[in-house]
């Protein structure tokens, strides 16, 4: 539909003297169709890991207490102030008043009290559980107070509540989420075209709704490299963030009078994930072996072309507390090959490894392998969708070898987290977690962060690749746009047509 609209305007803007985009200028514009890699599974970030849920709801349909922005500073929200004590235990937060949730229920202190004990639940599936848990109590000095005391302190505390996971829901609307959300933000699922996109549409009864400029938004998925790049230079679609572009930017450049690249920093770590608990994968000198074999440069230059920063741990330059540590298990093809010799090895090492639809696992995955292969290991390449990644590997952990992306900061503790899907386990990270979490000096928090990078690079968790830089290829006229993505999020709030 939107291909045909877009052609039928062509002969009244050529009759005008006018390129199709300039006669779209001559009217205000106030509708946007984004495009996105993945499609979500489902529309509730609270009960599924996938980024793409916080793509699509946060601070758009959900909001949170506070809200991170793209230089990472935080601001007010749902919150309208807080105050904490010096030990970061205490944290005493006013409410904005009069908000409502879509439904009509108020937002309130209860249902504050509501969300994050449900974050916490024993059956709840929070992807950050253990920020909720670490909550020891949570009191109602009145309908628009809240004070939440935690068993450890946490300095990045407010960071977290601006999460996607920390969403505030509606009580009586919370299970429903998934399919049919209900927050308190300032759009409302329209429809939703399952496989191919979903509609956005301005709630009018939004506490700012007057200053939210754009009425309408289309999300679209295309998950296709090829596709993406076709759908923007046809004008199907109008911004396309954390898009494959990286190829075809001269193209875009070559016309600023339509396009905009934006390229942005990053917390993310594209990462070889490995099943630690799969023989001959338990044994550390294979695991060693698997990152010696990748050369992480060449993988940033041929999957990322270039767009990226190698990394030698989970951790990335410029997150507080970052360690260089790329010389461990640096690339070493024959050091790689005596390692699975001394683990009793015998080539070749026949593995699978399960590639989500992203374009950077798919092409990630013929490159590796092809590493791999060189030291004697053959990884045979299983294409997976989306719904079925998150459920065989990251669910039921049935895989060797995996290339994913972890875009959240602040999921170090993952190392920590019991079942989690690289199956790893580990009593001296637990214990060096635990000190991490009960230390709220900065300086003494950093350099323990710097032993924790230290300990999963040792034991070669993964085979961590490179921080990823992202591009977003807009219209020249879309206003708003983050420079930087600390977090998974497309603020539709923040844009407009100039």
């Amino acid at each position: 539909m939107i291909r045909r609209r877009h052609t039928l305007a062509l002969p009244a803007a050529a009759a005008l003297g006018l390129a199709p985009w300039a006669a779209e200028a001559q009217s205000k514009k106030d509708t946007l169709v984004l495009a996105m890699t993945l499609e979500p599974p489902g529309l509730d970030p609270t009960v599924n890991a996938a980024s793409a849920i916080a793509e699509v709801v946060l601070y758009n349909v959900f909001e949170t207490l506070t809200k991170i922005h793209a230089d990472s500073s935080i601001t007010p929200l749902l919150a309208q102030s807080w105050t904490v004590t010096p030990d970061a235990k205490t944290w005493a937060f006013t409410l904005r008043p009069g908000v409502r949730f879509h439904n009509g229920e108020p937002f309130n202190a209860r249902t504050v009290k509501f969300a994050f004990e449900r974050a916490a639940a024993a059956d709840s599936a929070n992807k950050d559980k253990a920020t909720f848990q670490n909550i020891l109590n949570i009191a109602l000095t009145d309908d628009m107070t809240v004070v939440l005391t935690l068993k450890n302190p946490n300095p990045d505390f407010l960071f977290q509540l601006g999460q996607a996971t920390a969403v505030i829901v509606e009580p009586r609307s919370a299970a429903d989420n998934a399919g049919k959300p209900v927050g308190t933000g300032p759009y409302k699922l329209e429809s939703w075209a399952k496989g191919s996109s979903l509609v956005l549409a301005r709630w009018d009864e939004h506490r700012d709704a007057k200053a939210i400029r754009l009425k309408r938004v289309t999300v679209r998925f295309i998950n296709d490299t090829a596709a993406q790049v076709a759908a923007l230079l046809a004008g199907d679609v109008d911004c396309f963030p954390r898009v494959a572009a990286a190829r075809n930017l001269e193209q875009f450049k070559r016309e600023p009078k339509r396009f905009q690249v934006v390229i942005s920093g990053s917390r993310a770590k594209t990462i070889v994930a490995i099943n630690n608990k799969k023989k001959p994968l338990d044994d550390v000198r294979v695991r060693r072996a698997i990152a010696m074999a990748i050369d992480r440069q060449q993988v940033v230059n041929g999957v990322a072309e270039g767009f990226g920063t190698p990394i030698g741990s989970f951790y990335v330059p410029g997150a507080p507390g970052y360690v260089d540590l790329t010389k461990v298990n640096a690339y070493n093809p024959e050091q790689a090959r005596a390692l699975l010799k001394e683990a009793g090895v015998t080539a070749p090492l026949e593995l699978t490894m399960k590639l989500p639809p992203t374009p950077y696992a798919r092409t990630g995955g013929e490159v590796i392998a092809a590493m791999l292969a060189k030291v004697g290991i053959v990884a045979k390449q299983e294409n997976v969708e989306w719904a079925q990644w998150l459920s065989g590997v990251y669910g039921q952990k049935n895989y060797d070898l995996t290339i994913i992306s972890h875009v959240e900061p602040l999921d170090m503790g993952n190392f920590a987290r019991p079942g989690y899907y690289w199956n790893y386990e580990s009593p001296k990270f637990n214990a060096l977690w635990a000190r991490i979490n009960q230390t709220a000096d900065p300086k003494q928090r950093n350099a323990l962060m710097g032993e924790a990078q230290r300990l999963v690079a040792d034991d070669a968790v993964a085979a961590y690749l490179y921080q990823p830089t992202w591009i977003t290829v807009a219209h020249a006229r879309l206003k708003g746009l983050w420079k930087d993505m600390p977090i998974f999020v497309n603020d539709l709030s923040a844009l407009y047509w100039e």
